[in-house]
């Protein structure tokens, strides 16, 4: 211990003592830097530098700290968690090992081969251990080929015992089913696997094919001599090339017959044609696409022989002088195919082009076979019958069954009970007539005219309804467009003329009389002239009732057209303003 330690007051329970010679309180520096980084180093002395014995070890004890495990200060070390499990079907997940081969098939009844070699694809799934033979499909073969044996695991022996893909190599033999396979060879990713798991691969081989299949590869023997036409050489430059001709067969010669439009197909391949049929919709006839089917067409026959029975028999070539070929069709002639007559109007861009390349054909007008519009029959309406309305009568010439006539509805419903009402008198020759007064009311929903007479005492005259609701014509309109009274023409002063026709009843009691045969029947003018000249005749009792009579039938008349054909008896109103 040094000097001042000695000079310092004991330590006693309870007492604090200060050492009055210390008088250097600084702490010592813990952080220095060394190349630019911070580095901590442990206190040597303590404050205002007083020796430090705690840090200080000896080299002994850091040797002892340095090789003692932490063990009894921590506890044991914890394990690092172990890798996780990836299963089979996702480590393998679409990785198929792929080997090519082949196997014998004996033919024990064909003279022309005794065995048939058959190559196969054997595909081995490394997610689950099953294997697939698959054989590629040739075409026309005749033998079913695809897939031999379906995706499963293949039993190797007996023991129960299945393939794996160490049992696979390049040059060996499996047998699957009781069928032999020889493996040839394999693709680069299974030679890349197989060789990374430590399997050494055989040396491929060479691949057998078929002697059959190689032989029919070889041209046939011809023992007829070749003609200079090369079939062969046509189907291969127009195989797929058809000329589209678009025609028509007028049938209206026969009963029930119609003109009928349709297809004409021509292959170029073999030169055989066919018609098909262009249907509309709700012709009336069967979907049969097909009137003619692909066949040679014949053009020319050779005379025949009276004994020979064509009908019964195929057309051969021996009884054909000449086929219908490419040059035999053209827009806007007839070609006669099988006995029937087809006018060709049009064709589509490649036959238009194939015949400017081949036989120089550059006009293609098309032919304009549409019918032309039927003749529109103008419908002519009788005259008026003078039974119901106008245009009531006019329903019965349109329909068997007449319907009543459009109305104006929105008229109706904006109109509706809006009646114009006006006073009006009678303008006549007749003093008596001129003093009668009249309401007449027009109901604007419906054009219609009614008069009323109101009572008068002691007039002599039985008032009430005098016009029943009508549509009233202007004089002058005919019946075919008949112009009737609008708002427009009832102004105050204004003379109301009727007219009216006559039934046939009336007007052959007009002409019973004799004297007005010449003159014209449809108005009521001359009726009332026949009435007054029958009652000159009469006593005075007569003459006062047919007088009312013609009253009557004048004022109903409202007007006739012209009032020189009157005898001092026009029935015309004057408006003499708004009853309000």
């Amino acid at each position: 211990m040094s000097s001042q330690e000695g000079q310092r007051l004991p330590v006693l329970p309870g007492f604090s003592s200060r050492d009055p010679t210390k008088t250097d309180f600084r702490r010592p520096q813990t952080l220095s830097y060394k190349n630019g980084f911070a580095v901590r180093r442990l206190p040597t002395v303590g404050i205002g530098g007083e020796q430090l014995h705690v840090n200080q070890l000896s080299q002994a004890e850091l040797d002892e700290l340095s090789n003692k495990r932490p063990t009894l200060t921590y506890g044991q070390p914890k394990q690092a968690p172990p890798s996780d499990f990836i299963p089979a079907h996702v480590a393998f997940d679409k990785k198929v090992l792929k080997f090519d081969g082949y196997f014998q098939e004996d033919v024990p009844i064909s003279t022309e081969e005794h065995f048939r070699v058959r190559q196969v694809s054997i595909y081995y799934y490394l997610e689950d251990d099953s294997m697939s033979v698959m054989e590629p499909i040739v075409e026309n073969s005749g033998i079913p080929q695809g897939k031999l044996i379906k995706r499963q695991r293949m039993p190797k022996n007996d023991r129960g015992d299945h393939y794996h893909w160490k049992d696979l190599n390049r040059g060996i033999n499996i047998t699957i089913y009781g069928r032999t396979f020889r493996i040839v060879d394999c693709d680069a990713f299974t030679q890349t696997f197989l060789e990374s798991q430590g399997i050494d691969l055989n040396p491929p081989e060479k691949m057998i094919f078929d002697p059959y299949t190689e032989l029919r590869k070889m041209p046939l023997r011809k023992y007829i001599t070749p003609s200079d036409f090369d079939q062969m050489k046509q189907f291969l430059a127009f195989d797929k090339k058809v000329l589209r001709f678009y025609a028509t067969w007028d049938d209206t010669e026969n009963m029930f017959g119609e003109r009928r439009r349709f297809i004409i197909h021509y292959y170029l391949a073999d030169d055989t044609v066919e018609v098909r049929e262009c249907h509309e919709r709700n012709n009336g006839r069967d979907p049969f696409p097909v009137l003619i089917r692909r066949q040679r067409l014949p053009k020319k026959f050779v005379e025949k022989k009276g004994a020979f029975p064509a009908c019964v028999l195929e057309i051969s070539d021996q009884e054909v002088l000449e086929w219908l070929s490419a040059k035999d069709f053209a827009v806007g002639k007839s070609t006669t195919l099988l006995g029937r007559s087809f006018l060709i109007y049009d064709c589509d861009e490649f036959t238009q082009q194939f015949y400017q390349d081949k036989f120089g054909i550059d006009n293609f007008k098309s032919v304009d076979i549409k019918k032309p519009p039927p003749e529109e029959v103008k419908q002519i309406v009788p005259p008026y019958n003078g039974y119901g309305s106008i245009e009531d009568s006019l329903q019965n010439c349109f329909s068997l069954i007449p319907q009543p006539p459009k109305k104006n509805v929105i008229k109706m419903l904006e109109n509706d009970h809006k009646v114009l009402r006006y006073a009006v008198t009678m303008e006549s020759p007749n003093p008596e007539d001129r003093k009668r007064r009249f309401i007449l009311s027009y109901c604007l929903a419906t054009d219609m005219i009614s008069l009323y007479e109101p009572p008068v005492r002691n007039s002599g005259i039985i008032a009430g309804k005098y016009l029943n609701k009508t549509r009233v014509a202007k004089p002058g309109s005919s019946t075919d467009c008949p112009v009737y009274y609008t708002p427009a023409d009832l102004a105050i002063g204004a003379v109301v003329e009727g007219w009216m026709r006559m039934s046939q009843t009336s007007r052959n009691w007009i002409q019973s009389w004799g004297r007005y045969r010449n003159t014209c029947s449809d108005t009521v003018t001359y009726r009332t002239a026949a009435c007054r000249q029958h009652s000159s005749n009469k006593t005075k009792m007569a003459r006062d009732f047919w007088a009312r009579q013609i009253s009557l039938l004048s004022v109903t008349a409202l007007k006739f057209p012209s009032t020189t054909h009157f005898f001092r008896s026009s029935s015309a109103f004057v408006l003499m303003g708004k009853i309000r």
